[in-house]
């Protein structure tokens, strides 16, 4: 009588997900259309300096809005993926419960300490721009040097190795080993795997790896992609079901 009730239990519960799922699906599709925003604007913009303060605020003050448009499609792509991340753990629940919780909870923190600390490299920090409008209305040297200083700093921090994108390439690897079972093919989960380890060690290694790091910059927006259609099929009554 116990397992009839809790199966009858389980099968209202999995369409009160698929609102979530939709949501999920809409936001990784947010989230490729910023990568190739941003991407779009690496190959046709000049890209902000590596290092130099002061070259870093003349560059923001001259092309301020491609600036902005990167800085947005760069670090704001943690709100879409902190929605994918959940919505996928939530999906695998039933499938691997030990790597939705452990790869749902790693994908989640490392989406909020990225939005946390607010910085992309190449030298996309949210201070900048205000250090950029300070710079443009000091009226002294000793003001510009002070502001450029403190803009070398963030650069600097900017364009270190960050934990948040390593963490988010090991929440990727074990979301996609806990996809390996159940419905949700194969083949994405796979490509997750490749993605997530190939992140891991790029990201740890990104001031060394140069051009290199392109491998990760396309894995990663087709993995939300793939995700994105699995997560579409799921808010839908026909479509794929969730396992048992």
């Amino acid at each position: 009588m116990d397992q009839v009730s809790t199966r009858s239990d389980n099968q209202f519960l999995a369409p009160s997900w698929r609102p979530l799922y939709g949501v999920g699906s809409g936001a990784a599709l947010l989230y490729v259309v910023m990568v190739v925003v941003a991407l779009v604007l690496i190959f046709i913009a000049p890209l902000p300096p590596a290092a130099g303060g002061a070259q870093i605020l003349d560059y923001i003050a001259h092309h301020k809005t491609t600036y902005l448009v990167e800085l947005i499609s760069f670090v704001g792509l943690s709100v879409p993926a902190l929605v994918v991340f959940t919505s996928l753990a939530i999906s695998l629940r039933k499938v691997n419960q030990t790597a939705a919780l452990l790869g749902g909870v790693i994908g989640v923190t490392s989406e909020a300490i990225a939005l946390a600390l607010g910085s992309s490299p190449q030298s996309l920090s949210g201070p900048l721009v205000a250090l950029a409008h300070q710079y443009a209305l000091a009226n002294s040297d000793s003001q510009r040097q002070a502001l450029a200083g403190a803009a070398e700093a963030l650069a600097a921090g900017a364009n270190a190795v960050s934990w948040a994108g390593i963490l988010t390439a090991v929440g990727i690897l074990v979301l996609s080993l806990g996809m390996m079972r159940g419905q949700y093919g194969r083949a994405v989960a796979c490509i997750g795997i490749v993605t997530g380890a190939a992140g891991i060690v790029l990201e740890a290694l990104r001031p060394q790896v140069g051009t290199i790091y392109a491998i990760y910059g396309i894995l990663l927006p087709l993995w939300f992609a793939l995700v994105g259609v699995q997560l579409t099929r799921l808010s839908r009554a026909d479509g794929l079901k969730e396992a048992p």
